[in-house]
């Protein structure tokens, strides 16, 4: 093959100093086809096929390494084949007889080709993604594994973040709500993966139906509700991108927080640091571009949406409803209803009708008994040989002076002491236990461990007022006796006295 400056040297020749291509061949010493062709191309062509190689020994066998890597498609992606895999079965199912490159090229074109491509997107303001990641952290002394929600606007970048114990439906909800608060309004589209904390099925046409709690959410916040193609997370690669992203940024090294709260505290600082940062290769802040983002945004309802999940339940005998494998306690009076139960992200309450009957902080774990010990005093004073087995009261935190004023009535009334001490703790059904504790204190103090000395001492802090005690109604107190005072009994201390002296 010629240098280009030979083909400069003969094109000049010809073109510029206006001889012939057989001078220039005679010149330059060079065959006319080659001269012809300097004419023709102002640098070497490089070799040019006009049909493609014969394979005689791989040619036959092309169609089965297409269908091998058809077959891979559906295949986890660490069990497909490699070209030297290929190569082998080639040899062992097919008697292929040729070298292992013919192959190691097909296989790289073929792969090449079977590739998906994506077509470039524009992204208009207005306009949001969702996806949740995993992560771990260490919250409140425990190593455990969280679950993000990442919101992703495309037009400007800006992130916002929210890390929970769970990947679920209150969660979920508890995201959306967080993140329109954060952002100050309502994306008009949010664009989601297939999950099934929005999808119930996808239908024959390949509409989805939502969920009853997604449902409820698109209804009160009005916007649309846009989904990927299963299995394909492309579809959403701005905030595939920010999962990815976010991880690293704001998520390495392993945080550590007190709690969930401050943990989403400082994440959300960092979300609104990241306004101030110009992403890819816009000449804007993100914040700049958010601007655009939020002119396109619907305004927040006037109510907040209640980020919860909701289920029917049945009291049980013991006086506890079942929400996600955890037992929560309600009064004794409910026991056997039919109760609506509403998980929230940090606590679960319990209604039976219209009214809130039970609250409780949310448990993450399983088989976990959550409960109020107030829940079932009064099915205790009915069973009074239950108080120190009752396991709502084991663990439960009294004030010292409880277990005084048990002692003390047990010892002087025995069995109804128990009751009356039942009495006492049942007070705490109404009044504050602080309240109660202090009364309790006080009532010993006073020399009046009793239930009805307690509840007075209770009513009279309550109101603000100084306690009005008659010891005379409590029987069951030690009773003072005092004698006439005699001669004789003086006479006998001063001679008791004198002997002291004596001695």
């Amino acid at each position: 093959m010629y240098a280009v400056e030979i083909y400069a040297a003969v094109r000049q020749f010809v073109f510029v100093e206006g001889k012939s291509r057989r001078e220039a061949a005679r010149f330059f010493g060079l065959s006319r086809d080659t001269v012809a062709r300097m004419c023709r191309y102002s640098a070497p062509p490089g070799y040019q096929r006009t049909k493609p190689p014969e394979k005689p020994k791989l040619g036959p066998l092309l169609p089965v390494i297409d269908a091998i890597l058809e077959a891979d498609k559906a295949a986890p992606p660490k069990q497909r084949h490699t070209a030297v895999r290929i190569f082998e079965r080639l040899k062992a199912e097919h008697g292929y007889a040729g070298g292992y490159t013919g192959v190691k090229d097909y296989v790289r074109i073929a792969k090449g080709r079977l590739r998906e491509t994506f077509v470039p997107l524009v992204h208009p303001p207005g306009h949001a993604q969702v996806d949740f990641g995993e992560a771990i952290g260490v919250i409140g002394g425990i190593r455990q594994k969280l679950h993000v929600f990442f919101m992703d606007l495309p037009h400007s970048d800006a992130p916002f973040i929210k890390a929970y114990p769970a990947e679920t439906t209150e969660a979920f909800l508890d995201g959306h709500v967080s993140a329109f608060t954060f952002f100050g309004g309502v994306p008009q589209s949010i664009l989601y993966d297939n999950t099934k904390l929005a999808v119930a099925r996808i239908l024959g046409d390949g509409t989805r139906a939502r969920t009853q709690a997604f449902s409820g959410l698109v209804s009160h916040y009005l916007f649309r509700d846009r989904f990927g193609r299963p299995g394909k997370g492309n579809d959403k690669g701005k905030v595939e991108g920010l999962v990815k992203n976010g991880r690293r940024r704001f998520l390495t090294p392993v945080p550590t927080a007190s709690s969930f709260e401050e943990l989403n505290a400082t994440l959300e600082a960092h979300c609104r640091e990241e306004w101030e940062r110009r992403a890819s290769r816009h000449s804007e802040t993100i914040g700049e571009r958010l601007m655009a983002d939020l002119a396109a945004f619907r305004a927040l309802p006037d109510d907040r949406f209640e980020a919860c999940e909701k289920r029917s339940a049945r009291v049980s005998s013991t006086l506890q409803v079942r929400y996600r494998m955890n037992d929560y306690s309600v009064p004794m009076a409910y026991g056997y209803r039919d109760v609506l139960v509403k998980g929230f992200v940090d606590e679960v309450i319990i209604l039976c009708g219209a009214d809130e009957i039970a609250r409780h902080r949310r448990s993450y774990g399983r088989a976990e008994f959550v409960c109020d010990p107030r829940h079932y005093l009064a099915l205790i004073e009915q069973k009074p040989g239950a108080l120190d087995q009752a396991a709502a009261l084991q663990g439960w935190p009294l004030s010292p002076a409880f277990a005084d004023l048990r002692r003390m009535l047990e010892t002087r009334m025995g069995n109804r002491g128990k009751r009356e001490f039942i009495q006492v703790l049942r007070l705490m059904e109404t009044f504050p236990e602080s309240v109660v504790a202090t009364a309790v204190g006080d009532a010993i103090r006073l020399g009046a461990p009793g239930f009805d000395a307690v509840k007075q001492l209770v009513i009279a802090r309550v109101e603000h007022r100084p306690p009005r005690l008659d010891t005379s109604v409590y029987p069951y107190l030690p009773k003072p006796t005092v004698a006439t005072t005699r001669a004789a009994d003086y006479a006998a201390l001063l001679s008791a006295a004198n002997d002291g002296v004596a001695a």
